[in-house]
């Protein structure tokens, strides 16, 4: 008999990765409860779930990393499993085992699984276990002293990180001895106020690396398969803000090793549930355990579209003991997708966040296109969250017609009230290096100057000045003559 699916699932999370999931919940007929604080009650996420409930909180941040009053909304409102989306409480294993603890289902693998996989240096020794490569590295004995002395023994350039940190927090590249024990410090420094655990640990650090992560499904039981290749080398800060799938210039070889690398992992640790296996690549083709995310990942949508498979229903389906949705013969690649992360910030200052009030949103819309979202005009964009607004996906039927597509759709993206990446991740697309494929992580900096936008022509300059004069509406009208904000404004439209 088949195991039923789920009558109601609580999303503990927000914003489009909320609205993400509530579309997969309605295509199944599951009824959905979403989470706010004060501050959204009119939130697209609230507004889309069939009910919603209010967490209190002094800051939105803080409502939504509320583990007792989420499981206390998921009873209330009688649903019977919680969905934790990416972020806040997604890879907390004391809040996935107080959804179990309530009789609930928790969406995502076991709480020991979080442990194992969320501490980096329990994960490393795991990895290397199972045979999976993991770079020279030195771990964290509580002797600074000692520390440093054992992590000059591996050479120079290191990579200092914190255990059980992420998202590029707590971490550094160390170029010489004189270097290390000063950036160790501020490493353990950061890592403490971030994560609450100071523990810090060095690695070799590979120049040039090419970032690979592995999408993996597993039923809990040793069963694990994986739906290739993401491609996530395009960082700013060590944070992603492009990535493709399948990756760029990967020898077949190269990737069947990789993929297998990660399903041998999912497979030892009886992974349940979505997961992703990260990797750093060299330019010699030696790869090396990263991390492994235990969540959905932001650029799930690039996988969904190479290989067909809806990512958030399968995670739906493994948590109700239907299991993997197929066997691993049976995943193949289509095309090639492109994600482009909008985000508040100025890359003309260091990608520093901004903030402001979304006054129009025009998206093109195509069939190969999806703009993930959760805006709405006259929306506040403030610091309080990640500066992520949206992401933007092109499916093409290769890399280059992925990339002509991503382009065109950012060209036609209309985004005022807030200065935002558009322009900059339209030119990094367009990139003669990239489109050929060259990627490592550190292309935003190696390509800084030909990144750079070009200078404004005196009649666009004379134009922005009538604008101010005369009003954005006028201005469409008369100098331009269309009152189609994203078919007007163009490259300048922040």
């Amino acid at each position: 008999m088949t195991a039923p699916l789920f009558g109601k699932i609580l999303i503990a999370n927000r914003g489009e990765i909320a609205c993400r999931v509530i579309r997969t919940l309605d295509e199944l007929g599951i009824a959905s409860v979403a989470i706010h604080h004060r501050l959204e009650t009119r939130a697209r996420h609230v507004r889309m779930a069939g009910e919603a409930v209010e967490i209190a909180g002094e800051t939105p941040v803080a409502a939504h990393l509320d583990i007792e009053a989420i499981v206390a909304a998921a009873l209330a409102t009688g649903a019977d499993a919680i969905h934790p989306g990416y972020g806040f409480l997604s890879e907390n294993a004391r809040f996935a085992a107080a959804v179990e603890k309530a009789g609930l289902a928790f969406i995502g693998p076991s709480p020991d699984t979080i442990a194992l996989m969320g501490d980096k240096i329990s994960a490393r020794a795991f990895a290397e276990a199972q045979g999976v490569p993991v770079a020279p590295s030195v771990m964290p004995t509580g002797d600074l002293d000692d520390f440093i002395a054992r992590a000059e023994t591996i050479g120079f350039p290191l990579l200092i990180k914190a255990a059980a940190g992420g998202g590029g927090k707590g971490m550094s590249i160390v170029r010489s001895a004189e270097e290390l024990r000063e950036a160790a410090r501020i490493a353990a420094g950061e890592a403490q106020r971030y994560f609450g655990d100071g523990r810090v640990y060095a690695e070799t650090y590979v120049e040039r690396p090419r970032h690979i992560e592995v999408q993996v499904l597993g039923d809990g039981e040793g069963g694990a398969i994986h739906l290739f290749e993401r491609e996530c080398s395009v960082q700013r800060r060590f944070q992603k803000i492009i990535e493709e799938a399948p990756a760029a210039r990967l020898d077949p070889a190269l990737r069947d090793a990789i993929c297998g690398s990660a399903v041998l992992l999912a497979a030892a640790a009886r992974y349940k549930n979505a997961g992703t296996v990260e990797y750093i690549l060299g330019a010699d083709g030696r790869f090396f355990f990263l991390e492994m995310n235990t969540r959905l990942q932001v650029e799930h949508p690039v996988t969904e579209m190479v290989t067909g498979i809806d990512l958030v229903r399968a995670q739906i389906e493994i948590a109700a003991g239907k299991g993997l949705p197929a066997a691993q013969a049976d995943v193949t690649l289509s095309g090639h997708a492109m994600e482009c992360r909008i985000c508040a910030e100025d890359p003309e200052r260091d990608f520093l966040p901004e903030t402001g009030v979304l006054a129009y949103l025009g998206v093109p819309e195509e069939p190969w296109l999806r703009f993930e979202n959760a805006l709405d005009p006259g929306q506040k964009i403030t610091a309080d969250f990640d500066p992520m607004l949206a992401k933007l996906v092109a499916h093409g039927g290769d890399r280059a017609e992925a990339i002509d597509r991503a382009i065109a759709a950012l060209e036609g993206l209309a985004l005022l009230g807030v200065t935002t990446n558009i322009d900059y991740l339209a030119r990094v697309l367009d990139n003669a290096a990239f489109r050929d494929g060259h990627l490592h992580t550190g292309f935003v900096t190696e390509h800084r100057e030909a990144l750079a936008p070009p200078p404004v022509p005196e009649q666009v300059l004379a134009q922005v000045l009538a604008a101010a004069a005369l009003g954005l509406r006028d201005f469409r009208e008369l100098a331009l003559g269309t009152p189609e904000p994203h078919a007007a404004i163009g490259g300048w439209r922040n």
